[in-house]
């Protein structure tokens, strides 16, 4: 398979700058030693040493998995690379995750993406059953053939940055520009691309709803907005700080998760009001939510390391503490025949999730390249879940109820 760069994230000819390099999104010099100045050079060029610094660390292996991922790099290279990062950001263990057993058995098969370092994100099931994803860094989508393992992929406006995509049942595929400022859509035939400006600066997650509309979050603008596709008429509103995941339930409610604040929006699709239900504790902050049969809300706390449980008729909430701990910080969830999966993203394998409301039982698994960090899940229509890993470049699926847990990359 080709794969390419971003943006010209790796030059080459930068590897002979000499002397420390400050990171270009936050962090300091890294430790002087043998390879500093390749690492600074090829590294810094679309991330800060901040992430280096600050990640869990690997042996030899595991770093040269990663910049794999990330960049293509003379053998040679590489290997200086790879061993500057294990000698001086070794493998920790006070991140890894408890695993529990259970009565489930799922199958992860994973694909890496074609571009490198294009942050791979919010994997989504077209209706032919594709699947599409965004290229975050690289301001494309991308759709993959899971029979075949077929990929392709098709630029967006370069300053478009996609957060999120949502296929259309009409085969066309939408996404949120989050750098600037706009919805899109494409025409997967013909490569067209249509912009819908907005006021939020940042539109963030979507969702289709069942009366055609397309309604978003905006999480630093803290908006809310609803597109009309046939007409593009736009509304949009103010709402609570950093509104992120988006959930439509039977009835047609809209669902906020809310990462600004310890509370839950219920958006009426017509009206645009919004009715809140406050979470125990001022610090608790929610990224993506789900929905059960029964109409009741599934979150994840991340800042509390919980999962939590919303009755909107009764406003009661309950919470349970995830198996790895306060520090876990539970990122995306789904509800899958009234059973809870989510990931905790702060975990070392990044760690997958399943809660049985019924038993309060969880159960846990290692994601296989679980050194990056899964930020939202997709269901599809057979019950299964579509995951993906934005540091490591990858997107996958989970399989429940299969016989055995594998990986493809």
């Amino acid at each position: 398979m080709l794969r390419s760069l971003v943006f010209g994230c790796l030059i080459i000819a930068l590897v002979s700058i000499a002397g420390p390099v400050e990171a270009q999104r936050g962090g300091g010099p890294l430790p002087a030693g043998e390879g500093r100045e390749l690492v600074e050079a090829a590294c810094t060029q679309c991330h800060g040493t901040g992430q280096i610094v600050g990640s869990a660390g690997y042996d030899e292996v595991g770093w040269r998995d990663l910049i794999d991922t990330m960049m293509e790099l003379p053998d040679d290279e590489a290997a200086v690379v790879t061993r500057y990062l294990a000698s001086h950001f070794p493998e920790t263990t006070e991140r890894r995750p408890v695993l529990l057993e259970g009565p489930e058995m799922v199958r992860i098969t994973e694909w890496i993406v074609p571009t490198l370092g294009q942050r791979s994100r919010d994997a989504a099931e077209a209706p032919d059953g594709s699947i599409w994803w965004t290229g975050m860094w690289a301001s494309l989508a991308g759709r993959l053939d899971p029979e075949t393992g077929e990929m392709r992929e098709y630029q967006l406006p370069q300053e478009a940055r996609p957060h999120t995509i949502v296929p259309h049942e009409d085969g066309s595929i939408w996404y949120t520009g989050n750098s600037n400022t706009t919805v899109g859509r494409l025409d997967p035939e013909t490569g067209e691309i249509t912009e819908y400006p907005t006021r939020a600066r940042d539109p963030h997650s979507a969702v289709f709803h069942p009366n055609g509309m397309f309604y978003f979050t905006a999480q630093q603008a803290a908006m809310l907005g609803r597109l009309d596709p046939e007409t593009g008429e736009l509304t949009e509103i103010d709402t609570e700080p950093r509104p992120y995941g988006i959930q439509v339930d039977a009835e047609g409610t809209v669902w906020i998760a809310y990462n600004g604040t310890n509370k839950i929006g219920a958006l009426d699709p017509e009206t645009m009001e919004v009715r809140y239900y406050e979470v125990p504790n001022s610090d608790s902050r929610i990224r993506r939510l789900g929905i059960a049969s029964d109409g009741t809300i599934w979150y994840g706390n991340s800042t509390m390391g919980r999962i939590g449980h919303l009755d909107p008729e009764t406003g009661t909430i309950r919470e349970w503490p995830s198996p790895s701990g306060p520090d876990s910080h539970p990122y995306a969830l789904a509800v899958v025949d009234d059973v809870v999966w989510y990931n905790e993203s702060r975990q070392r394998p990044d760690t997958l999730v399943r809660f049985d409301p019924e038993t309060e039982e969880f159960q846990s698994w290692p994601i296989p390249s679980g050194i990056g960090i899964v930020r939202n899940f997709w269901v599809t229509r057979d019950g299964n879940l579509l995951i993906h890993q934005t540091s490591s470049n990858r997107v996958g699926v989970v399989e429940i109820g299969a016989r055995q847990t594998v990986s493809r990359r």
